[in-house]
């Protein structure tokens, strides 16, 4: 359950008097340009914010859209609508916060200008999702006696583009009850407020004024070191402003909380979600469901979870009969529910985490020793844990088991708990793939290969039997104590989309640091001497294949020192004064 975050002077104040000063006293003016227009920042952060009510006749309804001008689809809001509200309602008395994602349905350009520059340095994790909405739930529900209905049932929903699952989370809980008291009003100066935050910046201190309080994070870099507390370490406010509120984390859910019903299982889960099996999680909340999903993805960081996945879904969603029917094998996907009829519809699905109530006694991971057999779930209300017949790869690490286990006993601090799953986790993740890394560190070609006279050089395929052969002598047992079959859980992964993304990411990176190193090449080259005995025609060839060179330092966001752009721009300009004025005059004008 959630709770009203803001006090109601705060939320007076910032309807008001959104226009004058942040909430750190910097002038919003501060961060604005001639050159941005309204709502640009805005749309950095979030897409929109949405306020779906109850109607008698309609059922879901979208109520207003803010800013006005953001269009969404038809079934974009249908989604919207059927998603913001918990399938059950009768256990959600109150304030309830969820999330979900949703596809896109037409492919937009991404708002944000510098989204190639964010996606470089931020961890593949935390990179905008172009092909999906996530959407943020606050849902109010409380009695109402001036209501047919008997409740007044509405959700206002924070829609964004980055998975910032905690911070938006914290932001709908800002945001929601000042709508509830001052109407919208109150989302126009809370989007006003947003209007004024610099853009995401990985490895940055942030401070965003919200409402009359301001919240301090800082989003990870891809350089972070793995493991380490990526905290919004603690400031001193700015012109005597107020306090910051610190997000420890911008997009981490509680792992240990989330995962504590089935964590005797968690190595074989950690398998499911790195090879792409279809996972359901069947919860008795819009809550713990989203989270648990979240927790299920993120299990496998910090590489990127790249099947579909659904951390709230019901049965009037768009892709509902995609994902349920019998005529075929079940989806790559991690999939939430809460409707028992989901029970029923899913049982032919070959995973099943069950999670129930939350409890906090050590008794809790006592009773399931072993996954039961899918079959033998008949409803929601069956036991938690592990529906299965999937035999794993590698045998059990039961430490960890036990660690955990003895941290219940003993009441070790839930944040420590999570910190050392977080980290068996990733131990395991980097035991897998450091391997995977080795090899294609070793695809790339030598440097002294790269000659400016001929194209630059790829990236060798990956095969698959070569790097196995390669596990002997530089395998997982080099980082990890675990035994098991390796070789036969690497070559499931190499039919999963995990391992496609994983790949082409590699490909990517290395490949652009091919094409760095070749315009280094080009630089360094007397390029004048090489065009003293050519024709004009193969001159002009060089000049435009060098303005290619230029114009892929913008479209690939290839990271070049300034003095190497500076550098290509004088050899250009030296090879055009060596041509007739006929040609320098047309090779100007472009």
């Amino acid at each position: 359950m959630a709770t009203s975050e803001v006090p109601n002077d705060r939320l007076r104040s910032s309807v008001s008097s959104h226009g004058s000063m942040d909430g750190s006293g910097i002038k919003q003016e501060q961060f604005r340009s001639k050159a941005i227009l309204p709502w640009d920042r805005l749309s950095n952060w979030l897409h929109c914010v949405c306020v779906v009510t109850f109607d008698l006749e309609l059922g879901q309804a979208l109520e207003f859209v803010y800013p006005s001008h953001v269009k969404l689809s038809e079934k974009e809001k249908m989604n919207v609508c059927y998603l913001s509200f918990p399938d059950s309602n009768s256990g959600c008395m109150g304030d309830t916060q969820f999330n979900f994602r949703i596809r896109q349905c037409h492919s937009r350009p991404h708002s944000y200008n510098n989204r190639k520059v964010y996606d470089r340095n931020s961890p593949v994790t935390l990179q905008s999702d172009t092909g999906h909405y996530y959407g943020f739930v606050f849902f109010r529900q409380i009695k109402d006696k001036t209501s047919r209905r008997g409740y007044f049932q509405k959700s206002l929903v924070l829609l964004s583009k980055v998975p910032y699952i905690t911070l938006f989370t914290r932001l709908a809980s800002i945001i929601a009850p000042g709508y509830f008291e001052y109407g919208e009003p109150s989302v126009e100066a809370a989007c006003h407020d947003i209007d004024q935050w610099p853009p995401p910046a990985p490895g940055q201190l942030l401070h965003l004024p919200i409402m009359g309080r301001v919240l301090q994070i800082r989003i990870p870099t891809k350089q972070d070191k793995l493991g380490s507390i990526s905290a919004a370490v603690k400031t001193t406010p700015e012109h005597g402003g107020s306090q910051p509120t610190i997000v420890p984390s911008v997009h981490e859910v509680e792992p240990f909380r989330c995962l504590q019903p089935v964590l005797p299982h968690i190595q074989l889960i950690w398998e499911l979600i790195l090879t792409g099996e279809p996972v359901v999680v069947m919860a008795p909340s819009p809550s713990i469901c989203s989270d648990t999903v979240h927790a299920l993805v993120h299990s496998i960081s910090p590489l990127r979870y790249m099947s579909d996945f659904r951390p709230y879904f019901t049965i009037h969603d768009s892709e509902f009969k995609e994902y349920t029917t019998r005529t075929q094998a079940p989806p790559s996907i991690v999939l939430g529910v809460t409707n028992p009829f989901f029970a029923k519809t899913l049982q032919h699905w070959p995973h099943v985490i069950r999670i129930g109530e939350p409890v906090n006694t050590e008794k809790s991971n006592s009773k399931m020793l072993k996954p039961k057999k899918p079959g033998s779930l008949k409803t929601l209300e069956s036991k938690p844990g592990l529906y299965t017949q999937y035999k794993p790869f590698l045998n059990k690490d039961k430490t960890i088991i036990k660690r955990l286990a003895k941290g219940l006993q003993t009441k070790r601090p839930q944040e420590v708990q999570d910190a050392m799953l977080r980290r068996h986790l990733l131990e395991l993740t980097q035991s897998f793939m450091i391997p995977l890394e080795r090899y294609v560190a070793s695809l790339m070609p030598l440097q002294r290969n790269i000659s400016p006279w001929k194209h630059p050089p790829r990236l060798k395929p990956f095969d698959p039997e070569a790097f196995l052969k390669t596990l002997e002598h530089s395998g997982p047992q080099l980082t990890s104590g675990l035994k098991g079959d390796w070789i036969g859980l690497y070559r499931k992964f190499f039919n999963s989309k995990n391992f496609e993304g994983w790949l082409w990411q590699r490909q990517v990176e290395v490949n652009h640091k091919l094409s760095v190193l070749h315009l280094e090449a080009l630089c360094n080259a007397d390029l004048l001497q090489w065009t003293s005995d050519k024709q004009e025609v193969q001159v002009v060839d060089l000049v435009l294949k060098l303005r290619e060179k230029m114009a892929d330092i913008l479209d690939q966001n290839l990271q070049v020192k300034p003095e190497l752009e500076q550098k290509l721009t004088v050899h250009i300009d030296a090879i055009i004064r060596t041509l007739p004025a006929d040609l320098q005059a047309v090779l100007n004008s472009q």
